[in-house]
């Protein structure tokens, strides 16, 4: 016995064979780790080849300012109101139209009974026959006094 506190041993037993095949992982094959937030707000190590995909960025957006009202709709007001004036004048200029017309008939009715006048005057004088007189008063909202 040795007075060390134990036997000395080989590097290499006898026996076994000198050399042990392991797996051999060399820097380059390995897949480079990063570290990404977690859960709960710390970072944790993730291997680069488990990160999910990055988010899509979105399409830039068109920030020309708008119209206040719709175009489209603004032409339909003023078709509406452009409409609305229309027939307003139209209607206001069949009125005097009918106004002036009514009073061609009452000219015309005048001069139909001038005629009939000077034609009674012209073709005899008096004849025999009734005479009737009938008096029609209007008072108002439609009321009326008739008399013969």
């Amino acid at each position: 016995m040795s007075a060390l506190p134990e036997q000395y041993q080989r590097y290499a037993q006898l026996g076994q064979p000198a050399v042990q095949q392991h797996a051999v992982e060399l820097y380059e094959d390995r897949d480079p780790v990063v570290w990404v937030p977690g859960a709960y707000g710390e970072m944790v190590p993730m291997r680069r080849s488990q990160l999910p995909d990055a988010p899509v960025r979105p399409e830039p957006r068109d920030l020309t300012p708008q119209p206040l009202f719709d175009p489209i709709a603004q032409r339909c007001i003023g078709a509406g109101v452009g409409g609305g004036v229309l027939l307003w004048g139209g209607g206001t200029f069949l009125a005097g139209a009918g106004q002036f017309v009514s009073g061609l008939s009452g000219v015309g009715a005048l001069l139909f009974f001038l005629a009939l006048a000077g034609a009674r005057a012209v073709v005899g004088g008096r004849r025999a026959g009734t005479h009737i007189e009938v008096h029609n008063h209007v008072r108002g909202f439609g009321r009326s006094n008739t008399t013969l």
